[in-house]
């Protein structure tokens, strides 16, 4: 009893300090404007209407709004996670047919918590679960390129591209895994990675209370936030300098749809680059907002996120040369189409 009461009084406890952090993220967005064109133009010695004082205002205001928005995202969506485990993936995935295979698996990847660092431990579980390698690689392809953050940073730019996002996303994703199992690539697995015996755990009779989902939620936010924090900040500082100085002409050239290179272009860029949704988004909103078009944007960004360069080093560990460069071709030749897709109907 008294220990069920102890349960109880810290679950008060966190539950008011989580009321009181949703108080305290609610006024400090509300007043984002205010508080950055002060420090600004009050503060600090900018003058309006130059391109150094709309550099830095873009900075001041885009920093606090990008890492809100992503402590927020990462909890909810933390909390969700805690229902997922790579045990629990797997047993959704094994047994099924090859279409349902490749459709469960890139929709599990899209809310399951894995990502570049967890390529190599799921997929030698994946295998060793009887799982088609398809299948498998279209769990790989939508975990990282059609995440959360991705999807709830996209909301900037409107619905209708999320909406568009997600759907194309998923689409690389099912097709790529159904082109790869149909050519039978298994044999360009590395061969030691048959012979791993995965180890899994009894979860299901683990009791899980809400207040240790939420703990897990916390958790993932300080974890994830100190990864990407860098990249965040640099993307938000070359949106500032494209936002200040760079001229909608001389992108709208470089990027716009009358460019008919410009997506295979950037989705050659984007392969050997590596950030994340949360650092891109900055500079895809800015990029968009200078006349660069839209498919020609999100290609870039889908390269950057879905073939990362850091992915395929770790990859290489467990798949030979010739399947990487079969799975690079094969999702950046569905990323270009899906860049011009865009551009021709947006």
């Amino acid at each position: 009893m008294k220990k069920k009461s102890l349960v109880k009084s810290n679950s008060g406890r966190l539950y008011l300090y989580l009321l009181l952090a949703i108080t305290l993220w609610v006024a400090l967005f509300s007043y984002l404007i205010q508080i950055s064109t002060w420090l600004t133009y009050r503060v600090l010695p900018f003058k309006e209407e130059t391109k150094l004082g709309d550099a830095f205002i873009y900075f001041v205001y885009n920093i606090p709004k990008v890492f809100l928005l992503l402590i927020m995202i990462i909890f909810v969506v933390g909390v969700i996670r805690s229902y997922f485990t790579p045990e629990k993936t797997r047993a959704y995935l094994q047994g099924k047919n090859e279409w349902i295979g490749n459709i469960l698996a890139s929709l599990l990847g899209v809310v399951t918590p894995f990502c570049t660092c967890s390529a190599v431990p799921l997929f030698i579980g994946f295998v060793e679960a009887g799982i088609p390698l398809g299948v498998t690689f279209s769990f790989l392809i939508s975990a990282p390129m059609v995440n959360e953050v991705a999807l709830v940073m996209l909301i900037f730019f409107g619905w209708k591209v999320v909406t568009l996002y997600l759907i194309t996303g998923l689409l690389i994703a099912i097709f790529s895994g159904l082109i790869i199992g149909k050519l039978h690539l298994e044999k360009y697995v590395e061969e030691w990675v048959y012979e791993i015996k995965a180890v899994t755990t009894d979860i299901e009779n683990q009791k899980t209370y809400f207040k240790d989902r939420l703990i897990f939620a916390l958790g993932e936010v300080k974890n994830i936030v100190k990864k990407v924090w860098p990249y965040i900040v640099l993307g938000i500082a070359v949106g500032a300098i494209i936002h200040g100085y760079v001229s909608p002409g001389s992108l709208a050239s470089l990027m716009g749809k009358q460019a008919w290179w410009s997506v295979p272009l950037a989705v050659l860029i984007g392969v050997p680059m590596y950030s994340n949704a949360a650092g891109l988004t900055p500079v895809v909103q800015v990029l968009l907002e200078k006349g660069a078009s839209l498919g020609t944007v999100l290609a870039f960004m889908m390269a950057v996120i879905g073939l990362s360069l850091p992915e395929m080093i770790i990859l290489r560990k467990v798949l030979k040369l010739k399947l990487i460069l079969i799975f690079i071709t094969i999702v950046a030749s569905g990323i270009i189409i899906v860049g011009y897709l865009f551009n021709i109907l947006l």
